[in-house]
């Protein structure tokens, strides 16, 4: 999952990066407003953990932004004042949680944590497609109750999929999701092709039905028919 984090306390925000970072979460960072609002204009984020009182403007104007943009990206608001209003405004623009500084890395965490389960597995730290489960909390992947081993981007591309079930993605928004804003420089994304022959293989090795599928000239998809 990738998470942009805004927050203009530095040591902040590399706590909260390293926590985060160190769950298997893709985190992206900045301290400014000016810098986060290019960002969530130009790229997605599953997730946007933000201050709301920023260097150049408000974090509750990220949120409108988001919104606009993508508005299925979760939203946690952190902030130094313990004002309702501010809650209250952050929650009525669309954030999905608010916590107030200062708080322990592990409930911000476990905040997020649950608000991937709620967004993209109604709650749920399971998620099945035919006869694959992922179990988001142990990042395992389970074939006909068979675990079996992937490696950190085959997971992440896996968990990609089941949280778009139908929906087309392409190499480039793969990539971005798995890899970071930064793959916009690359100059091919032939190595999405050799992840995902990867994955299929292991999948399938297991006895798994091959549930992705290539849609020519544009990237992949999650076949679904039963869930």
């Amino acid at each position: 999952m990738k998470i942009l984090i805004v927050e203009d306390n530095l040591k902040l925000l590399e706590a909260i990066a390293d926590a985060l970072s160190a769950e298997q979460f893709l985190c992206i960072t900045t301290g400014t407003f000016d810098d986060a609002s290019e960002k969530l204009l130009l790229y997605t984020y599953d997730m946007l953990i933000v201050d709301i009182n920023l260097p150049g403007g408000s974090g509750l104007d990220l949120i409108r932004i988001v919104k606009k943009q993508n508005p299925s990206t979760g939203i946690i608001v952190i902030s130094a004042r313990n004002s309702l209003d501010d809650k209250i405004e952050g929650l009525d623009l669309g954030a999905d949680d608010y916590i107030t500084k200062p708080f322990a890395m592990a409930e911000l965490v476990a905040r997020v944590k649950s608000l991937l389960r709620r967004r993209s597995f109604l709650g749920s730290e399971t998620v099945t497609f035919g006869d694959i489960t992922i179990n988001t909390t142990a990042r395992e992947v389970s074939v006909n109750n068979v675990r079996i081993d992937l490696t950190k981007s085959e997971y992440d591309i896996l968990l990609f999929f089941f949280s778009n079930p139908s929906r087309v993605l392409t190499k480039e928004s793969i990539a971005e999701h798995i890899w970071g804003d930064n793959m916009d420089l690359a100059d091919s994304f032939d190595f999405i092709y050799s992840h995902i022959k990867n994955l299929r293989k292991k999948l399938t090795l297991h006895g798994g039905n091959d549930i992705i599928s290539a849609v020519y000239g544009i990237g992949y998809k999650l076949e679904i028919t039963d869930k």
